[in-house]
């Protein structure tokens, strides 16, 4: 059939599956918008206050759902809005796919009005982008767009469509949904070498990321660390994808994870890492981490492997393969001697624990907890607040911690929750900072729009938390702009967007509220008073090692 670039855009939207996307209309993308208007019974789309909301809701929508999350934007500063989110999803390995409007490919290079070279400018946040100089290479391209954001390690995809583009002419054949490329294990000679590796360890430690759950391998890792009798880790873009409440889950690792995780690690003479990079968050001063350990690790992304730490065996494959083939090759194994060293871990972790009553960050999370379905997806800002989401939230079923990891952005919380609740159709929560919230809050109007289910707890504490902490151990307590100030009044704020809130100042208020938000229909805004000295702990000082771990306030 003849149909216009526009027409072919969205038919391709809905072949591949899509049943909602993200965007802001604008003069160079009009056309596309027209389409959506004739196609509307088959596509849903939600029009977001700002492009960054509109990519952080396909950004939440995708890490919620493991599908690719599509967001639209006019040409110009409607595509360079997009940049922020598009590097968010990059450095989290989140399967993206943006779409932009541009000037006709005439005026190209003529600096016209709204014109923005924005494949050259995302060029280095993205996994691929297109310039499509012809309606006759647009279907292919978006075809080959979806197949390479969720192919491998998953990123962002940028489509950049001239006007003319959508206006042109041109015959479209239906296809199948793009598939990823296949998947392949290690080469078997890796895979023997990496097992004799691992059947000579006493002290292995299973150290996890997001390519486990990208990957679908919670299944195999868990049947490897029952064969060899092994703790698991993980980073933050792990959390959520193995039950919090597992007997061998330790929680999160690194500058700000759970003192057992990081000292298992930092004594482990193994550490069998899966879809995971080695970050300055997770290793401290690199010269000094894990001295004692050799590394097996396995990655889709060959790259990653021995970039920042060195692997005695790295294997540049698909993990849930890799991991299936490796099992029969490893030996049953118990070591009761590390368990018993790792139990003292755990030991000293609840001394150090925060036992206080009142409402403290971690009985907030405690008691949000209560509230949570099996199902129900948390998103973050970034921040304290953050922090003691990831040290503290229970989780069952995977994908659902959606937080901001690599470029830790602070207001990606609101449009990444709204796209999760799009995405899996749950009562969605947001936890929050009033600094992180001042940056996104005009997606509330979003939220009250389309009438999205989301609990928004705030910590609100005056302040900008985790910069003011290390302002307070680094800086001589030199408090310099991270005291906010704002006369904000969340409560009437949420109220003249056409919400409803509250605030809550005891642990009892908090449990009220958090019970009605889920009750309400709606966007329900949780103003919660927490102490401007709180801090996230344990912490791992900048370029320190874990020998320096602070854990309590005096260290």
């Amino acid at each position: 059939m003849l149909l216009s670039g526009s027409d072919i855009i969205v038919k391709i939207l809905i072949e591949q599956g899509c049943d909602v996307i993200f965007g802001y209309p604008g003069g160079q993308i009009l056309n596309v918008y027209d389409s959506l208007y004739k196609y509307r019974d088959e596509i849903q789309h939600v029009l977001t206050a700002h492009e960054q909301g509109a990519v952080h809701a396909a950004d939440g929508y995708a890490r919620a759902t493991g599908r690719a999350g599509v967001v639209i934007s006019t040409s110009g500063p409607g595509a360079t809005n997009l940049v922020t989110g598009i590097a968010t999803a990059y450095l989290d390995s989140v399967p993206l796919i943006a779409i932009c409007g541009n000037v006709t490919t005439a005026q190209i290079g003529s600096d016209s009005f709204q014109e923005i070279d924005i494949t050259g400018v995302t060029l280095p946040i993205t996994k691929h982008n297109y310039f499509v100089g012809s309606v006759e290479q647009l279907a292919d391209t978006v075809r080959e767009a979806f197949r390479l954001a969720v192919s491998g390690r998953p990123g962002p995809v940028l489509i950049d469509v001239p006007k003319d583009v959508q206006v042109a002419m041109c015959e479209y054949t239906p296809m199948p949904a793009a598939v990823p490329d296949e998947k392949n294990a290690a080469k078997d000679v890796r895979i023997e070498e990496a097992a004799e590796c691992i059947n000579g360890s006493e002290r292995p430690y299973i150290y996890f990321g997001g390519g486990v759950i990208w990957g679908n391998a919670e299944e195999e890792m868990l049947a490897v660390a029952d064969k060899i009798d092994a703790p698991i880790g993980c980073s933050m873009m792990g959390l959520s994808g193995i039950p919090t409440e597992h007997p061998r889950f330790l929680g999160m690792q690194g500058m700000h994870g759970h003192y057992a995780s990081s000292m298992a690690m930092h004594h482990a003479d193994l550490i069998i890492s899966l879809g995971v990079r080695f970050n300055d968050r997770a290793t401290g001063d690199r010269t000094k981490f894990a001295s004692k350990a050799k590394v097996v690790h396995i990655d889709i992304d060959g790259s990653e492997l021995s970039k920042t730490v060195n692997a005695v065996h790295g294997l540049r494959a698909d993990v849930r393969l890799t991991l299936r083939k490796l099992l029969p090759l490893i030996k049953k194994a118990e070591h009761p001697l590390w368990w018993e060293s790792i139990n003292k871990f755990k030991e000293a972790e609840l001394e150090y624990l925060d036992r206080r009553g009142g409402l403290t960050p971690r009985n907030a999370v405690l008691c949000l907890n209560r509230h949570l379905g099996e199902n129900t997806p948390v998103a973050t800002d970034v921040g304290q607040h953050q922090m003691w989401a990831a040290q503290n939230l229970s989780f069952k079923n995977s994908r659902r911690f959606i937080s901001s990891g690599g470029l830790g952005t602070m207001g990606f919380g609101l449009g990444a929750a709204i796209g999760a609740a799009y995405g899996t159709g749950e009562h969605t929560v947001l936890i929050t900072g009033d600094g992180s919230f001042g940056m996104c809050l005009n997606e509330l109007a979003t939220a009250v729009t389309y009438n999205v289910p989301v609990v928004i707890l705030i910590m609100n504490n005056g302040v900008l938390g985790m910069v003011r902490q290390w302002q307070t151990l680094f800086f001589d307590k030199h408090y310099s702009n991270t005291v906010l100030n704002r006369k904000t009044d969340f409560v009437a704020l949420a109220g003249a967007f056409g919400a409803d809130g509250v605030r809550v100042s005891t642990l009892d208020e908090l449990d009220a509220a958090i019970k009605k938000g889920f009750e309400y229909c709606g966007p329900y805004v949780i103003d919660c008073a927490i102490d401007k000295d709180e801090f996230v702990l344990p912490m791992l000082p900048p370029g320190g090692s874990m020998d320096d771990i602070i854990v309590k306030v005096g260290d």
